[in-house]
């Protein structure tokens, strides 16, 4: 199931459709309110959220979405038409796997959207990781750091997760963008780097571990 929250009639009714022709279920809502009613009835596997919403804007949405324990690994796709740097930067900063900036193409969507699916529904390695006073359990999907468990999104737990799988490894940005996103074009490894530094952030002083190769991309040091 993929919830659409989107105020304009007209794009929310032509996504659901190009949705529906694909053999997805999809469901669209014109505000907040009426999002966060179906919400407690049914939790879907993806979000499309836009921005420029009544009521409360999509930011707000995602910031509850992400604080919620229930929802806050939930993949969340950003569709709006703010497309400035900035905007995707502070849309990313606040927890989203995506963003779409119209006009967009409906494959470019459909696109995007198997390649969340795809992602979010991926096995993770059994094993888990203990790193200084970094502890990650791929299968619990827990996270924690001196003893206290921190929340992360999804995208940010792939990240980690495959980082700590392949420690000594320097992944590119590219390949960071086409095995945890499950694509790759011109312009979208910023998309990674926002990732990063917001991992990083929530790791505190454990996020020391992700270290920066000039030029190349990231790794985990295998020491």
């Amino acid at each position: 199931m993929v919830y659409i929250l989107e105020d304009d009639a007209s794009i929310r009714k032509l996504v659901t459709y190009t949705l529906n022709s694909q053999g997805m279920e999809a469901e669209g809502f014109e505000c907040p309110s009426q999002f966060w009613s179906a919400l407690g009835e049914r939790k879907p596997d993806l979000v499309l959220l836009d921005i420029m919403l009544p009521e409360e804007d999509g930011l707000q949405v995602l910031k509850r979405l992400r604080a919620d324990p229930a929802t806050h690994r939930l993949p969340v796709l950003m569709l709006t038409a703010k497309g400035t740097e900035y905007d995707k930067v502070l849309g990313l900063d606040q927890g989203a796997d995506d963003y779409i900036a119209k006009p967009f193409g409906m494959m470019e969507l459909m696109a995007r959207i198997r390649a969340a699916l795809r992602h979010a529904g991926q096995s993770q390695p059994s094993g888990a990781y203990q790193l200084g006073e970094l502890y990650v359990d791929p299968a619990q999907h827990v996270v924690r750091v001196g003893g206290r468990e921190v929340a992360l999104t999804l995208k940010e737990f792939q990240l980690l997760t495959l980082l700590l799988e392949r420690r000594g490894t320097v992944f590119t940005r590219d390949q960071l963008l086409n095995t945890i996103w499950g694509y790759e074009f011109d312009g979208a490894s910023r998309t990674v780097d926002v990732h990063i530094r917001t991992l990083r952030q929530k790791l505190g002083e454990a996020g020391g571990c992700i270290e920066t190769v000039r030029g190349i991309g990231y790794k985990i040091s295998g020491d």
